[in-house]
């Protein structure tokens, strides 16, 4: 039974960390809490059903399954990364030099027009994911764990590893890196600082894309209002690693999927959207910085 616990909440975890990641590589650069990004992950979601039912309407998904889910991913994944870059040119940009509290509030606009735009276009109902994994799995130390289970802890590993490996070791994550720690410098050597923000917001939405049509697979129903709820417990991972640490986001959104997991079975189901605001609350008590919190010129 812990062991299934486990499993679960790492399965939710991983979710929660790609998430958190998009608020912790935003905030790294420009210091803003890009409340809009849980709405990118809805909208993620909602393109995985779109998506996979026009490729069954053409009979892809008879030929190839894996194939067709790559297209799904794959597009999914492009067409969030055009929603974030416009968000941030439209909404972001032209507030660069404006007071904090003007680029807050127009990310809580936009966060509440795309919930409006997905509901007016999409409907308010709930749409179904197709059931396409079926019941298959495999034992694990005695416990059952699917085969969307580990495609989803293995698919959020494997990005989270190459993130970390792009931020570190490519010239434009170096950029990032001196982006974050000071803008103005980073001009004055040569870096274009807007390409680099650009750059952050498409690879943070692209990562949300990839979480929101695991989590459509996985649960089988999405609604206009799950970025709500997902944005705000990735936020709250994001801040209990420490935000603008990356790894303090993966390790955050995977704790914060345990404790929530393990809450629900051993304590009560009823309050498990509470759970994770009471880590956060233990947590920032003792480190205010949260568990990767870092000096301000090393946030990323």
């Amino acid at each position: 039974m812990l062991l299934q616990q486990i499993i679960n909440g790492l399965t939710l975890g991983s979710v929660y960390a790609l998430i958190a990641l998009g608020y912790t590589m935003v905030y790294g650069i420009l210091e803003l809490i890009n409340f809009a990004h849980g709405e990118i992950y809805m909208i993620g979601a909602y393109l995985g059903i779109i998506l996979l039912a026009f490729f069954t309407a053409i009979g892809l998904t008879a030929v190839s399954l894996p194939l067709t889910l790559l297209l799904v991913v794959v597009l999914a994944v492009v067409i969030c990364s055009a929603y974030g870059f416009t968000v941030e040119k439209l909404a972001y940009k032209p507030l660069r030099s404006a007071p904090r509290l003007s680029p807050l509030i127009s990310a809580i606009g936009v966060s509440i027009f795309l919930q409006n735009y997905v509901m007016l276009t999409q409907g308010a109902t709930d749409k179904v994911f197709p059931s396409l994994f079926g019941s298959g799995g495999f034992r694990f130390l005695s416990t059952r764990v699917s085969y969307l289970q580990a495609a989803i802890i293995i698919v959020s590993a494997v990005m989270m590893l190459l993130l970390q490996a792009f931020v570190m070791k490519t010239k434009t994550g170096k950029a990032m890196r001196a982006v974050a720690q000071d803008k103005t410098m980073a001009s004055l050597l040569g870096i274009n600082v807007d390409r680099v923000i650009s750059i952050t917001f498409v690879v943070g939405s692209g990562l949300a894309a990839v979480a929101g049509v695991m989590v459509a697979a996985y649960y089988g129903l999405v609604n206009y209002f799950i970025g709500y709820i997902a944005g705000i417990k990735a936020f709250t991972a994001a801040v209990l690693g420490g935000i603008g640490s990356i790894p303090g986001a993966m390790f955050g959104g995977i704790l914060l999927g345990l404790v929530e997991s393990l809450g629900a079975s051993y304590v009560s189901s009823e309050y498990k959207d509470a759970y994770a605001f009471l880590i956060l609350i233990v947590i920032l008590l003792v480190r205010p910085g949260g568990l990767f919190g870092k000096a301000p010129e090393e946030k990323i």
